[in-house]
């Protein structure tokens, strides 16, 4: 279990650092890799992350904090990292703490430097709730915390042939030039004299090798030699920072112009840059953007960049040079309200998009962008708060199916705590908070926040608002076990409001809540008949939300009413579209119905199983009821067939191996199982 970072080149020396750290491992349970930036901390973590993985029973998990300009977001980043979406209204810490209390398992916490006081703090609670926890974290400086054990990571030996910065020059030559010889005693001189100058650390050596493409290593170490030579005053250049730094401004001027330029821009970036992102954001002046995807891959050629499956990142160390940059070049407010705009529109885009067949690729570009929609809420909370309430509104109804509950109701609080204008803008908010408080738990702050949604739409006479606001009301009062006011509240909305959904969107989330309400009520029948005309729409508009949730309610029909393979079938379907839009809340009250409908059928052990990665679904969301009230009831009946059909030992030993398990892994498995002949 776990989330290591995939990476595609290989790990080089360092033997006995990885024995050290092993090591104090087992004997410390706060392990901090320090050392200058460019040295290969995270690295070396990732490559012991991946070596003592299986010693802890829950897995490896990794939390990339280098995105991070200040704390506000850290434990929820660290939340993410774990894979909890909690969906309380718990402080973030507090449900940190409880997920991992009874857990064993490493947490890797990189790039801590700029946030070293807040790390200190987090991880000290941390350890003190959970005693099975370790922690491994990268910093430029230790955390300072009590019972911390600091390593320093020093650069790789170099200096002669076969040690570790020759080997890691030789290793990444191979691929900046494949079939490039190096074996000749000039090379091999010059390769040596390379790692030296360079000290061994392991981001200047690969920003010299990307240089082979254009020069000789020999070349190479004459104009190296003269640079560093020039740089004597260590009080400009500390010496320990003196080889990167030259070698990344160095690096700087190989680049083309244009080069240099959009590696200042990317800067604003805080994860990963698609082209188009770029393109969008960067363009301007002498780069136009016809200019940006050649360059984009000129970068990574240049080891500037590196490239990942959706695009392209940046490692911290040099968005810190281009961000000197782009302030050189007194472009950096420009483009930090460049990139803001250009997210804050993503942001529109997606909720204009919502009801349509583009709905998954909109759900999985808001959970993708997430670094960089919170960074573009914050400059805009503080440059332009009328933009940052539309983009909150827009982003809310998306971070609640993804699971960022705690940075939307911050975000959506912050924005509608200001003295802004009264329109749709704050009516969206106001719905999307409501929704937001509800996802909690925290039901009568949504019925207050609910009625203010009602109100503000009544005054602004907006229809799309209107549904919005019966829609959160009527969600409130189904999760607070009041089916026939939720279905009061949304029917009347509806049929006051019976135009075409693509006009007004929310007249879908009506129907879901008033299709939940009728089932509720024991208007099957009823309920049958809106989910059969839910689908339809859905299938429609090609979306996804509201279709899973029509499946959800006829497997519920189904099997309320004798027909276990049918219900079994509509289960299946709810599932597959909830686990494309990475809705855990959905997916938790899918498995629910998937293991009654597994059970009726008789196979318990099958049913223990599914139910027990229903169980990790459910803590991962730590959502207080499991569904809405009435489920309580059935579910137990479910679980008395499960136990009766595989007896009490199969079913326990079933459903403790599967709660223990990977929740993805036992998604996959549950989904496998062949419907029966």
């Amino acid at each position: 279990m776990g989330n290591l970072p995939v990476v595609t080149t290989s790990f080089v020396g360092r033997d006995s650092e990885l024995d050290s750290i092993d090591r104090a491992l087992r004997d410390h349970r706060l392990v901090t890799l320090s050392g200058s930036g460019g040295v290969g901390k995270s690295r070396l973590a990732l490559q012991t992350a991946g070596r003592v993985r299986d010693r802890y029973a829950d897995g490896v998990w990794w939390a990339d904090l280098s995105h991070l300009d200040d704390d506000q977001l850290l434990t929820t980043t660290v939340c993410d990292g774990v894979g909890l979406l909690d969906h309380s209204a718990r402080r973030p810490v507090a449900a940190l703490c409880e997920w991992l209390s009874d857990r064993r398992l490493l947490l890797v916490l990189d790039c801590c430097e700029r946030l070293v006081d807040s790390c200190r703090q987090l991880v000290t609670e941390l350890l003190a709730a959970a005693p099975g926890l370790t922690v491994l974290a990268t910093s430029r400086q230790p955390l300072g915390a009590e019972g911390e054990h600091a390593v320093e990571v020093h650069p790789l030996s170099a200096g002669e042939d076969g040690d570790e910065a020759v080997r890691l020059f030789h290793d990444r030559a191979a691929a900046v030039v494949p079939g490039l010889a190096l074996d000749s005693p000039g090379d091999a001189a010059a390769v040596a004299e390379i790692c030296r100058r360079l000290e061994g650390i392991p981001l200047a050596v690969e920003l010299a090798c990307a240089q082979l493409r254009e020069s000789s290593a020999q070349e190479i170490t004459g104009r190296l030699a003269s640079r560093l030579d020039a740089l004597s005053d260590d009080t400009l250049w500390p010496r320990r920072h003196r080889a990167l730094r030259t070698t990344i401004g160095w690096s700087h001027e190989l680049c083309a112009p244009l080069e240099r330029l959009l590696w200042a821009r990317l800067s604003v970036f805080r994860g990963v840059i698609t082209t188009a992102d770029a393109e969008a954001v960067c363009s301007g002046g002498p780069l136009g953007a016809e200019a940006i995807a050649p360059a984009l891959e000129s970068l990574a050629g240049q080891s500037v960049l590196r490239r990942t499956g959706d695009g392209y990142r940046m490692l911290d160390t040099l968005r810190e040079y281009g961000a000197m940059w782009l302030a050189e070049l007194a472009e950096d407010a420009l483009f930090t309200d460049r990139h803001a705009r250009h997210f804050a529109q993503t942001a529109v885009q997606a909720h204009a998009g919502w009801l349509g067949p583009r709905q998954v690729e909109w759900y999985g570009r808001v959970a993708a962008t997430h670094a960089d929609l919170c960074a573009a809420l914050e400059h805009l909370l503080a440059e332009d708060p009328e933009r940052a309430m539309e983009m909150a509104g827009c982003a809310g109804l998306f971070w609640s199916c993804c699971g960022h509950l705690h940075q939307a109701r911050t975000y959506l609080e912050r924005v509608l705590a200001l003295p802004l204008s009264a329109g749709p803008h704050r009516t969206r908010a106001l719905w999307a908070l409501g929704i937001t408080l509800t996802l909690q738990g925290d039901h009568e702050a949504a019925r207050r926040v609910g009625k203010e949604c009602e109100e503000a739409a009544r005054l602004g006479r907006d229809v799309e608002g209107a549904l919005s606001a019966a829609h959160s009301m009527s969600f409130t009062y189904l999760m607070m076990g009041r089916p026939q006011t939720a279905h009061l509240v949304s029917d009347h909305a509806l049929r006051r409001h019976p135009g075409d959904p693509a006009d007004a969107p929310s007249q879908m989330r009506c129907r879901v809540i008033r299709l939940f309400a009728l089932s509720a009520l024991g208007r099957l029948d009823e309920a049958y008949e809106e989910a059969t005309r839910l689908q339809r729409l859905s299938l429609r508009f090609g979306e996804h939300w509201a279709r899973a949730y029509a499946d959800h309610q006829l497997a519920l029909i189904h099997l309320l009413q004798g027909r276990p393979r049918q219900a079994e079938s509509h289960a299946r379907a709810m599932l597959a579209s909830k686990h494309q839009l990475h809705d855990s809340l959905g997916i938790a009250l899918g498995l629910d119905l998937l293991a009654g409908a597994i059970a009726a059928q008789g196979d318990g052990v099958a049913a223990a199983r599914t139910s027990g990665t229903g169980h990790t679904y459910w803590r991962i969301i730590g959502h207080p009821h499991r569904g809405t009230p009435e489920l309580g009831a059935i579910r137990e009946q479910w679980e008395l067939r499960a136990r009766q059909a595989a007896g009490d030992t199969a079913y326990e030993r079933a459903y403790r191996r599967a709660s223990a398990d990977d929740a993805e892994r036992g998604l996959a498995h549950a989904l496998e199982r062949q419907l029966p002949s």
